[in-house]
């Protein structure tokens, strides 16, 4: 088992997972958080809520569950803006170049710039982050070449040696439900059904056997459809 790793964590399906994957592949894992200037707020009350359930419901990995650290970056909506930052876009699968209204320019370079000097500031080497290029919107920032030049970039720029690890870089949807099954049975399928935020339009006041969402806009449709296929390979 490795020594430490810090995982950015949205509370998501995605992030949430990796972080049970790097709870059992490590010995302290720390978390970072982002308040990005999102219209929807729903997932930053569902990652604390999880973290406390990690906490108490989880004692085969709350031992290695480090710090949190929420960061404030609400100025980054202004300057990138997107169908997730402005109050008056809706949310669809046409945006500007080709790409889906949602794809918010940089985040996930500003994520990792952010979690880069949190890791050199905490003595981590090993940053895990849920994005991935199958199954998914196509988001540029999403890749692995992405990935791999943030990593040689912080790398470079600190001084300091970073590893950028993706579990779920060439997983579908349906295979990140089956990687949470293998990770911890049931119970964080469950629980990831249960305590997970995807949806775009934030809501939590309808429930489906895949969580919770509008199943409408294009995250409800695809974590839907990952689910539906998970399901089917276990008959």
């Amino acid at each position: 088992m490795q020594t430490s790793a810090i995982v950015s964590f949205s509370g998501g399906q995605d992030s949430t997972t990796c972080l049970f994957w790097s709870l059992k592949n490590f010995n302290r894992v720390e978390t970072v958080g982002f308040n990005y200037g999102q219209k929807n707020e729903v997932e930053l009350a569902c990652r604390q809520r999880i973290l406390e359930k990690i906490r108490s419901d989880f004692p085969q990995f709350a031992t290695s569950l480090g710090c949190d650290l929420v960061i404030d970056a609400s100025t980054f909506g202004q300057v990138s803006e997107s169908a997730l930052t402005s109050s008056g876009e809706a949310i669809s699968s046409e945006g500007k170049r080709g790409l889906p209204s949602s794809f918010v320019p940089a985040r996930n370079l500003m994520f990792m710039t952010y979690v880069g000097a949190r890791a050199y500031i905490r003595d981590i080497h090993t940053i895990i982050t849920g994005v991935g290029q199958a199954d998914y919107s196509g988001y540029p920032d999403c890749r692995r070449d992405t990935m791999d030049a943030m990593q040689k970039a912080l790398s470079l720029g600190m001084d300091w040696e970073i590893e950028i690890v993706t579990p779920l870089m060439y997983r579908s949807k349906a295979q990140t439900w089956q990687l949470a099954q293998e990770i911890g049975g049931d119970e964080l399928v469950d629980f990831i059904v249960k305590e997970t935020h995807t949806c775009y339009e934030g809501d939590r006041g309808h429930f489906h056997d895949w969580g919770y969402g509008c199943g409408r806009c294009p995250a409800c449709q695809l974590r839907e459809k990952g689910y539906a296929e998970y399901k089917n390979s276990k008959k």
